[in-house]
């Protein structure tokens, strides 16, 4: 009897280790098919930096460009953030890095946990693109962190996102990128607002860019 038990003991506790491995196994692959993503968009992002159709740098830098400077892809850089709309927010003009001004709006507020702190950020909708077909779901995220200046553009970076269904936002800062006026003085960049600095150190998505 008491080996009976003691097989049936050994038998429960195989089966529990056995159902951990599979979900072990599952969350593995889960978060590398999130490092894939992260790295495709990579890529594209060097591919479009390359071709002379579409990259901001100046031909003289274009020509030895070797690729992008990122962080390594970080899957708990990937935030679900409570989106809380706000319908009645005035338009406003955010400034640029040129006297061009963007008519935006707070479309909503993202509150999310990063690096154990909560955090709140301004997603804004650019009045100037609503007309576009390609762009009636577009967002604006720019923000700012503790590693501006240092090991990223000082001015802050931006991510692109798309009005969700629910209010749930997905952000991924591994697609954090730099504003175009990095690489090339004839752009003009949407400045961020003081009030979209992150109060942590963001080690996700672009670095700063330089010319060696």
């Amino acid at each position: 009897m008491k080996y009976a038990v003691l097989l049936l003991a050994i038998g429960l506790v195989a089966c529990g280790q056995g159902k951990k491995y599979h979900d072990e196994e599952e969350t593995v692959a889960a978060a590398s098919s999130l490092v894939a993503e992260i790295l495709a968009y990579q890529k594209k992002q060097n591919e479009s930096f390359k071709d002379p159709d579409s990259s901001p740098l100046p031909d003289k830098y274009r020509k030895d460009f070797e690729g992008l400077d990122f962080f390594e892809p970080d899957t708990s850089y990937i935030v679900h953030a409570r989106f809380e709309r706000t319908p009645d927010a005035e338009p406003f003009l955010m400034p640029t890095t040129t006297d061009r001004q963007t008519q935006e709006v707070v479309y909503g507020i993202a509150h999310f946990t990063l690096n154990g702190k909560e955090h709140q950020l301004e997603v804004y909708q650019s009045l100037g693109l609503m007309d576009d077909e390609e762009f009636e779901d577009y967002l604006f995220l720019p923000f700012l962190d503790e590693t501006n200046g240092e090991e990223t553009y000082g001015g802050g970076r931006y991510i692109d996102l798309s009005i969700p269904d629910g209010d749930t936002l997905v952000i991924d800062f591994n697609r954090a990128y730099n504003p175009y006026c990095v690489y090339n003085k004839k752009f003009s960049c949407p400045l961020v607002p003081r009030q979209n600095y992150l109060r942590t150190k963001v080690r996700a998505g672009e670095k700063n860019f330089s010319i060696d």
